[in-house]
């Protein structure tokens, strides 16, 4: 070790040049100055000016200090003995270095995570016969290296002097505190530029273990409760993160919070200085963090943990710099192995009689004069470092589990071969060249062949080295069964469900994350802005127009020069003859001749009558004679004349002209008629409609985002992407346009386009779980898992964050039971959320729950001949929507559940309330819902069961869809089908998702779309079984029978989808295919009915066609009259309107509307033939509607 002791003294100020830079030896070491200023008493007031050190001494007044300059166990020197002025300041003027090598006693990672320590130390005065003199230490100052590695040369800091215990500091005030000035350069910086800009920091904060074994106590031996984890620091070498003297506490009360993270050394006498400054630990919310115990239903676990359990508490943060190759190690590892092991373990802690040795502890020191002992209760933490390697994350922090070490498990999850306590050693750890065996397996190779192996010396090889590693594989299964025996300890740890609280930071991203400003402006490079250009009508309408605005302008200035002339006399009532009115003429000019406002007025008209000659007679050219010259100027004289009586007729005529009639159509209804051209097949329709609305506005980016979805529909993506395109540049902002545009980027295999899309679109909206579910399934299709998993988890966990914001309070009256609505009879249906017991003897079937329940309650009996009403239909659908836990269900129930409830013959169920006397029914097949409720029957005639609810707290909070059903929500309202089919291979593997109603619904969808009939049929009877009181499904098995042409089946489904409560997603086809196999049946009244209800909600012109339809056939004149002049009104090119108007106006005897109406009807090319030769024959009943004829 090298140190230099008072090479240079320093008074502050320091001004520059004055202090001491670093010194670069022939070795390359780097040599460290701390010159010392003044220690001070910092006052806030005045009054203790003159206090000083004068009253710290322990004897006498005017104190003799000095300061002890200490680092890494290695003291650098002493400054000189210096008395307190009289001002209560110390002036030392101390100077001193230290060397720092990767391979010496200070290296870069002491830098980083140990302090420069600053002993003041009182001279006491000599007593007599006193030989040698007495010290007493008053106070420790601390300070932080860490800016030499980010790059300064040269800081200084006022650091605060802590009091040591015992010492006089103690006593002084809150308000006066003792401070010394320490400054620190290097001649160079210590990092090179490639390492500043390619290294990073680790800091790794150990918080507690909670729920330890209760074996732990703090009576008999001392015990040293150790945590330790190996980290590629320089290259791919591994260091020793090594967290020693582990404070073992009684539960009772939870760690506060913030609370200081203290230094991992043990030689910092002062207490205050054991706390790292400005470095706290925070915690946080459990749902928030990384680890294994975040979910709801481990709340009260970590809780009792925290809280009731014994606890080790270390609070102890370990920094260490990683060069740019163990940057890339460290990255490799995670990616590899992607659990990192962290031990655990308890060591006896002996009293050595040997002298004391270590002067670099590696980690922080444990208990003074601790041997090599053997380890006990060994166990192991599998912290999960993947959330490092996602985009823009530098920190993680979470609870992981404890488990008992064993060799093989390690090495499967971890392909660690080594474990640092038993086969390195926690002593042997603290070597300074670190052992050979910290290299795992997978680290070597890494960097290529650039990277040279070092080879190590023979006397730092580890002294002991599992034997597992160089067994045969065919001991494997021997050896695991003798480490779990040897384990035992280890094993409490789970099961005391132990857990550690552990911290891992980063002061730069492993994985950098593109910045929303770099995004954007990507974003805008691929689709510039394009704002749209205003109208400009141009042409011979407009330069008519601006003559006639200019010839009224003239007008009204010249009745203005009248009236100043000779007044109103027009207004007050008098009559003027001709010669008077000829007079006031000529002076009228006179005055606009003289005045030069008739010059004025012609140079006003000059602009609007050249382009008149330009733009109406496309004169642009001079003539080739006098003559055209002439005829042109009599042509265009005529004309000018003309269109001047034209405006001043428009400025004196009375009549204000009829404003233009309103459109009938919105855009909405247009987008309606569109779907209804869509749905039944005619593209071509559907595509004028979509284009009808983009005529009108294409400002409104619905429009083309609908458009889009169309194309995409119709696969011409080409036309689709522009859409969608022209949408993003209306509005670079706009979420779905932005996920839309990076849907097609895939689907054209635009793949680096397709990632700035998406990861803009979770820059706009951070809280989006469509848009992170979205970049998720992109970097499926990529093949990334781990931005997979990255993706998915923020929307999980966005999704749970919203859920919990729109949980309703819950009511402390009911007990957690959970209200159905209300039934059109007005009972209320009662659903405990307690598990309960519900007889069926006629099914004969048992639903059993995990948990019986003993709660005596309300009665359920079943009367034996009674039908089920409507309102008891309608009632129990509500139970659909009841997201419950999935019971076991017996084969027979299955069976009955999966059976058609087209009959309402079946006897019911009636629930007797407590709160009411009159019961409500509810049909039998309820009661067999088994994705919806846990029920258990016993096997009775007649059987009571309990509803009575009890206080009960609220089910954890789970999400009603996840995220991917979310997703699969939009991506096929815009029809993208590729993407579809991926999220809902996620679902399957969701744990909140599976082979769900929805699932199959969603795939039924899908099949439909391409005409597999019978995929979505199989698909529509699985959903069937699972919720057969799900609208959605009768409706969409409705849709599918009246493709395949069984149209008695379809009525019914589509009758069953009415009939509920609940509607179905999209009701307006629903009612529209019903209205269409009524009038096919000749049901008139039940199409009347149902037309005029798909009229209410949505009109269109094909529910008012059917309207007219029903009223016509039921010989409603009148009101078929109405219904289609209201349809022909929203879409009067619809042939079939034409007709039936032709055939009511025939039977009103209205020849000319009737001969009109079947003259469009014919134009428009009527495809009906029935009813074109129902047409005729009316005609020739009546004798006239054919104009032909």
């Amino acid at each position: 070790m090298q140190w230099q002791r008072s090479l240079g003294l320093c008074a502050l100020p320091f001004p520059a040049g004055r202090c001491i830079t670093t010194l670069f030896h022939q070795h390359g070491f780097l040599t460290f100055l701390f010159p010392l200023g003044r220690a001070r008493k910092c006052r806030q007031t005045s009054e203790h000016h003159g206090a000083g050190w004068t009253r710290l001494g322990v004897k006498g007044d005017g104190p003799v200090t000095f300061v002890r300059v200490e680092y890494n166990s290695v003291v650098l020197g002493d400054s000189s003995k210096v008395d307190a002025s009289p001002g209560g300041s110390v002036r030392y003027n101390f100077a001193t270095t230290f060397d720092c090598h990767p391979e010496g006693p200070h290296s870069l990672d002491d830098i980083a995570h140990k302090p420069l320590l600053f002993t003041v130390i009182e001279v006491l005065p000599k007593e007599k016969k006193q030989k040698e003199e007495k010290t007493v230490t008053l106070g420790q100052a601390v300070m932080d290296l860490l800016p030499l590695l980010q790059g300064l040369c040269e800081f200084d800091a006022t650091l605060p002097v802590y009091p040591v215990l015992g010492s006089p500091l103690e006593t002084l005030r809150p308000d006066a505190k003792c401070a010394i000035n320490v400054a620190v350069s290097v001649q160079e910086s210590l990092l090179s530029l490639w390492q500043l800009s390619e290294g990073n920091l680790l800091r790794v904060t150990v918080e507690a273990a909670y729920a330890v074994p209760e074996v732990f106590v703090p009576t008999g031996p001392q015990q040293n409760y150790m945590a330790g984890l190996q980290v590629p620091a320089f290259g791919e070498k591994e260091w020793p993160f090594l967290f020693k003297n582990g404070v073992l506490k009684f539960g009772g009360e939870k760690e506060p919070v913030p609370r200081p993270k203290r230094w991992p050394v043990t030689n910092i006498l002062a207490p205050g200085g054991q706390n790292i400054p400005d470095s706290f630990i925070t915690g946080g919310a459990y749902e928030e963090e990384d680890g294994e115990l975040n979910t709801p239903e481990e709340k009260d676990l970590r809780i009792q943990g925290e809280t009731i359990k014994k606890r080790i508490v270390w609070d102890l943060e370990r920094r260490c710099y990683l060069d740019p190759v163990a940057v890339l190690c460290f990255r490799k590892r995670i990616a590899d192995c992607r659990y990192w092991p962290v031990e655990i373990t308890r060591v006896p802690v002996v009293t050595s009689t040997k002298g004391k040795g270590g002067k670099g502890e590696k980690g922080g020191g444990g208990g003074a004069g601790a041997d090599e002992e053997q380890i006990s209760f060994h166990g192991v933490v599998y912290v999960d470092l993947v959330p490092l390697l996602y985009p823009g994350v530098k920190r993680i922090r979470g609870a992981f589990r404890v488990l008992p070490y064993h060799d093989s498990e390690v090495f499967e999850r971890t392909k660690c071969l080594f474990s640092l306590f038993r086969d390195i050693g926690h002593q042997a750890a603290l070597n300074k060249y670190g052992p050979i065996g910290m290299y795992t397996p997978h680290t070597k190779g890494i960097l290529g062949k650039n990277t040279k192996e070092e080879k190590l010396p023979k006397e730092v090889i580890m002294r002991k080295v599992s034997n597992t590693v160089r067994k045969d594989a065919s001991d494997t299964t021997i050896e695991a069964a003798v480490s779990l025996c040897q384990n035992m300890e280890g094993q409490q740890y789970a099961e005391s469900g132990t857990f550690l609280v552990i911290e891992f930071a980063l002061d730069r991203a492993l994985v950098p994350k593109r910045l929303p400003e770099e995004l954007a402006s990507r974003v805008k490079e691929m689709i510039p802005p394009r704002p749209q250009l205003p109208r400009r009508t141009t042409g011979a309408k407009k330069a008519v127009e601006d003559y006639h605005s200019q010839v009224t302008s003239i007008a009204g200035a010249v009745l203005d020069e009248y009236h100043e002339l000779f007044g109103r006399q027009l207004a007050e009532g008098f009559a003027i003859d001709s010669h008077t009115l000829e007079d006031q003429k000529v002076q009228l000019n006179y005055e606009l001749n003289s005045s030069g406002k008739y010059f004025a007025f012609k140079e006003q008209l000059k602009h609007a009558v050249v382009k008149i000659v330009r733009e109406k007679y496309l004169k642009t050219t001079a003539f080739d004679n006098l003559d055209q010259l002439q005829a042109f100027l009599s042509e265009l004289y005529v004309y000018l004349v003309d269109q001047m009586h034209v405006a001043l007729n428009q400025v004196l005529s009375q009549q204000t002209p009829s404003p233009p009639p309103p459109s009938f159509t919105t855009s909405e209804q247009l987008r309606l008629f569109a779907r209804e051209a869509q749905i039944s097949g005619d593209y071509d329709l559907a595509a004028t409609y979509y284009q009808e609305r983009l005529s009108r506005d294409r400002q409104d980016i619905q429009n083309w985002l609908d458009y889009g979805a169309f194309c995409l529909l119709t696969e011409d993506n080409l036309k689709a992407q522009e859409c969608f395109r022209e949408a993003v540049s209306l509005d670079p902002s706009h979420l779905h346009s932005i996920l839309l545009c990076g849907i097609m980027a895939v689907m054209l295999e635009n793949y680096e386009e397709a990632e700035v899309f998406l990861e803009d679109a979770t820059c706009l909206e951070p809280s989006s779980v469509l848009a992170w579910t979205m970049l998720g399934l992109f970097y499926d299709i990529q093949e990334n898992g781990i931005q997979v998993e990255m993706a998915f988890h923020e929307a999980a966990k966005l999704q749970k964050s919203r859920l919990a914001k729109e949980r309703p309070p819950a009511e402390g009256a009911d007990g957690g039971a959970h209200k159905l609505p209300a039934s059109p009879s007005g009972a209320e249906c009662h659903i405990p959320s307690t598990e309960e017991l519900v007889s069926d003897d006629v099914a004969d079937t048992a639903m059993k729950t995990q948990a019986d329940s003993q709660e005596p309650g309300v009665t359920i009996h079943r009367p034996e001949d009674e039908k089920i009403p409507k309102t008891a239909k309608r009632l129990s659908i509500v139970s659909s929507r009841i997201k419950l836990p999935p019971p076991k269900v017996s084969d027979d129930v299955a069976d009955i559940a999966t059976k058609s409830p087209a009959d309402s013959q079946e006897p019911a169920v009636t629930i007797h309330r407590p709160e009411e006397d009159a019961p409500v029914k509810l049909p039998r097949r309820m009661s067999l819902a088994a994705s919806r409720m846990r029920l258990s029957a016993p096997k009775e005639k007649l059987a009571a069961v309990a509803l009575e609810p009890e206080p009960f707290p609220p089910p954890p909070l789970q999400p009603t869809a996840s995220i991917f059903m979310e997703t699969i929500s939009f991506l096929m309202e815009v029809n993208a089908l590729q993407f579809v089919h991926r999220a809902l291979a996620h679902e399957l593997l969701c744990p909140q998702g599976g082979p769900s109603c929805d699932y199959y619904l969603v795939l039924a969808q899908t099949y439909m779309l391409k005409k597999e009939y019978s995929k979505t049929e199989e698909c529509l009877e699985k959903a069937v079984q699972i919720d057969f009181l799900n609208p959605e499904v009768w409706a969409q098995k409705g849709h599918l029978c009246y493709l395949t042409g069984d149209f008695t089946e379809a009525k019914a489904c589509y009758e069953r989808t009415v009939s509920f409560v609940t509607n179905a997603k999209d009701m307006h086809f629903v009612y529209l295919r019903l209205g269409t196999i009524y009038l096919e049946r000749k049901e008139y009244d039940k199409a009347k009915h149902i037309y005029l209800l798909a009229s209410k909600k949505s009109p269109s012109c094909l529910t008012w066609l059917g309207v007219g339809i029903a009223c016509y056939r039921l010989k409603e004149m009148a009101e078929a009259e109405d219904a289609l002049s209201e349809a022909n009104a929203l879409n009067n090119n619809n042939a079939e309107v034409w007709a039936y108007l032709a055939l009511v106006c025939m039977q009103g005897g209205r020849q000319l509307e009737a001969e009109q109406s079947y003259k469009y009807a014919v134009k428009l090319e009527l495809a009906d033939k029935d009813l074109l030769q129902e047409i005729k024959e009316v005609q020739l009943a009546v004798g006239f509607g054919d104009p032909s004829f």
